[in-house]
């Protein structure tokens, strides 16, 4: 754990609203908190420098220090318990595909208290099904099948026990009758125990425990049951045939409710469950025949619920002070600075301009859904040399790679191997600290997102620019409500994550004459989904196409927030060529070049964009890889929506052939793509300018890097001057 820690319940704020801070200190002396407005993010000496400035607050005192955990691992509870407890004879069964059998004690149905050592656990235990059976004061009874559950196959399991005789039989049988039948298993034995489930325990599925919820099991749970009689078959194979000839006193079906976090009990006594840290839903189950490929249709094959070990949804720490912000606050990025003894550590927010009380023509978008997304990211770059860089720059020295305890992000990979698709703003955000380093970057700092952003903010900052900011949050709430009062709206270098209601506020503030200015690349890419019933947590699901981390299974491209498509805006009909004029086309690494000036960009009529400007080449320099345009690259295209009237200023080129790739969407074969082009063509960022029939002008630089130049020899260069030219024209003009 990290000593000092923490986070806030929002991440967004306007002023006179109040926002919550909740910290985790190891010391036994109290932590100091202080407020600071974040100018710029980025610790290289050779950039602008850490700025940040310190804000008089009510907060600015001493705190008792207090030690909080983080509890990983999903599960479901159900706290009825008195018709379990009653039972005599009885026989639980569920259908399970494990992720990790090899992985020792793993709850599957729990009616247990494993402090106590009383009670019922049924799970995996040494790679096989097996049971514990505990009442007071006695020794625990422990068996198995002695049988080895393969990964990834669907198996019914049980425990089945008669009352009288205090005899169990144990099974196991694969679902799947292709795969060989000897892992279909029954035992059965004596254990001299009949009142275990005497007790005052929750039914725990997927865990073991009561109050302290241990041993999450990793994969998918189905169709848990419960029969008020014994099943005792002679063979596995006979147990389904047998079981489906009884009704079961309660069983739950998790194809009902799936956008819900409860499960429902099906039976008349409606044991219905509460599902905790956010396991997936409206996942295939064990009767998926791929006739459908979307849940809404045919439920009754989606009736699993992936379970993972290290899933998070809520911290739920205890808030330690709050902040009510000042009505005069400007919006921008803030933190609240946390002290103590040598620890240090920053909780970053941000201040949203008042709804429909703009302080400026200018508004910025801050792309909060696309940091949450990035929230926590173990890298696979991160080495020794992450550690020695952040420290000699003195930047944030913490990374998720070494922290995981907190969740880690939609870039990586559960324990079990499966892709993480939800994010929550809810925990301590590693990846949001002042001072964080993405990257070592030989030729810059080697930033990306906030520490990134903070490039743009710096800039505006200098220029003596007023702007309002927003976040993705309030555009998601407001919608174009929210925009419709600001002459210009301009993105940071990485917008990459939207909703529906996000995509369709900025295209409608365009199409009502608003300017649009795109600072950057790989943007407006993949759809996310915000759950229903839960605030600051969101779902990807990685569809077919697109670069990705990971790719979802098939079958499983629904969202179970909202039972939407997921995947690529791309291919749910908002290319984002239609709005911003360019879509994702190259990706490489971490490294920039620069753009060239077409023909076109020197006539007259575009003379204003590039007003006191010589150069052919421009943004050759920067600290984002050396370069304005690099990293991930977009480009133009008609077919995929970019009007006919808009044109290339420039393009990027000079990319290292070996480093960059055309992205998966746009390859065909090894020899074919889609535009039908040669790569050279494809891969490099072009700055797109036009202009709609209600006059609203777009400007898109189509590259990552981008705003890494705008520091260069001192704010003084190609890109700073474009930039300005732009905006001194956006905001002058009235739409």
């Amino acid at each position: 754990m990290i000593p000092l820690v923490g986070y806030a319940n929002k991440l967004t704020v306007r002023p006179n609203e109040t926002i919550d801070f909740k910290v985790s200190s190891s010391s036994t002396l109290p932590f100091h908190a202080s407020l600071v407005k974040i100018i710029c993010s980025d610790p290289n000496p050779n950039g602008p420098g850490q700025k940040l400035v310190k804000i008089k607050s009510k907060i600015e005192k001493k705190y008792p220090s207090s030690f909080k955990t983080v509890k990983l691992g999903s599960y479901a509870k159900i706290k009825k318990n008195k018709i379990i407890r009653n039972l005599k004879d009885f026989t639980f069964s569920a259908n399970i595909w494990s992720t990790t059998p090899s992985k020792n004690n793993q709850g599957i149905i729990s009616f247990y208290d494993q402090e106590e050592k009383i009670g019922l656990a049924l799970g995996i235990f040494d790679g096989c099904i097996g049971l514990i059976i505990g009442e007071k004061n006695t020794k625990l009874f422990i068996f198995s099948t002695k049988n080895k559950i393969k990964i990834k196959k669907w198996y019914k399991v049980w425990i089945s026990f008669h009352y009288n005789t205090s005899t169990i039989q144990l099974g196991q049988v694969l679902l799947n009758k292709k795969v060989n039948k000897k892992n279909s298993t029954i035992k059965s034995t004596k254990c001299f125990k009949r009142n275990f489930l005497n007790y005052n325990l929750p039914l725990v599925f997927a865990a073991l425990g009561n109050k302290n919820i241990i041993n999450h099991f990793n994969g998918k749970l189905e169709s848990p049951q419960i029969y008020n009689k014994t099943i005792n078959v002679k063979s596995a194979n006979q147990f389904i045939s047998k079981s489906n000839q009884y009704t079961p006193i309660i069983g739950w079906d998790f194809s009902k409710k799936i956008k819900s976090t409860y499960i429902v009990d099906i039976g008349k006594h409606k044991y219905n469950g509460q599902l905790f840290n956010l396991p997936t839903r409206g996942m295939i189950g064990s009767n998926w025949s791929g006739k459908e490929m979307n849940w809404n249709y045919l439920p009754e094959e989606y009736g699993a619920i992936h379970f993972h070990e290290d899933d998070i949804y809520d911290c739920d720490w205890k808030t330690d002070f709050s902040l009510k912000i000042p009505k005069e606050f400007k919006s921008g990025a803030y933190a609240v600075i946390l002290k103590c003894m040598n620890y240090q550590d920053a909780i970053t927010f941000f201040v949203s301009a008042i709804k429909g009380k703009p302080k400026s023509n200018l508004c910025v978008l801050i792309p909060t859904f696309t940091y949450l997304m990035y929230c926590n990211h173990a890298r696979s770059e991160f080495s020794n040399k992450w550690r020695s860089r952040a420290k000699k720059w003195k930047g944030y020295q913490h990374n998720p790679s070494d922290h995981r305890s907190f969740g880690l992000s939609t870039y990586n990979f559960h324990t079990d191997g499966s892709g993480i698709c939800h994010t929550s703003r809810l925990r301590p955000i590693l990846t949001l600290k002042p001072g964080y380093i993405t990257f070592v970057d030989k030729k810059g700092s080697g930033l990306r997102h906030f520490q990134a952003d903070t490039h743009l903010l710096d800039w505006l900052e200098k220029q003596k620019i007023d702007y309002d900011i927003i976040t993705d949050e309030d555009l998601h709430k407001d919608g174009f409500e929210l925009l419709k009062h600001y002459q210009t709206l301009m993105t940071t270098s990485h917008p990459e994550y939207h909703t529906e209601q996000t995509l369709k506020a900025i295209y409608n503030y365009t199409s009502y004459g608003g300017n649009l200015i795109y600072l950057g690349g790989n943007g407006f890419y993949w759809k996310i989904v915000p759950h229903e019933y839960l605030e600051g947590v969101y779902e990807i699901r990685r569809g077919e196409g697109g670069i990705r981390a990971w790719a979802a299974e098939p079958g499983e491209y629904y969202s179970a927030f909202d039972g939407s498509y997921g995947g690529l805006w791309r291919r749910n009909g908002f290319p984002p060529q239609k709005l911003v004029g360019v879509g994702f086309s190259g990706q490489g690494h971490f490294e920039g070049s620069y753009y060239k000036r077409t023909s076109e960009s020197y006539e007259s009529k575009y003379s204003w964009i590039f007003k006191n400007i010589k150069d052919d080449k421009i943004g050759n320099f920067g600290l984002s890889g050396g370069g304005a345009a690099g990293f991930e690259l977009d480009r133009a295209d008609q077919n995929l929506g970019t009007p006919e009237n808009a044109v290339v200023l420039a393009r990027s080129e000079n990319h290292n052939k070996k480093n960059f790739m055309l992205v998966p969407e746009e390859q065909l074969t090894p020899f074919y793509n889609l535009p039908n082009k040669p790569l050279n063509e494809l891969i490099c960022a072009e700055i797109v300018y036009f202009q709609n029939e209600k006059n609203g002008k777009v400007f898109s630089v189509g590259s990552i890097t981008f705003c890494g130049s705008l520091y260069f020899n001192k704010y003084k260069n190609s890109i700073s001057q474009l930039l300005k030219n732009i905006i001194k024209h956006f905001i002058k003009t009235k739409s």
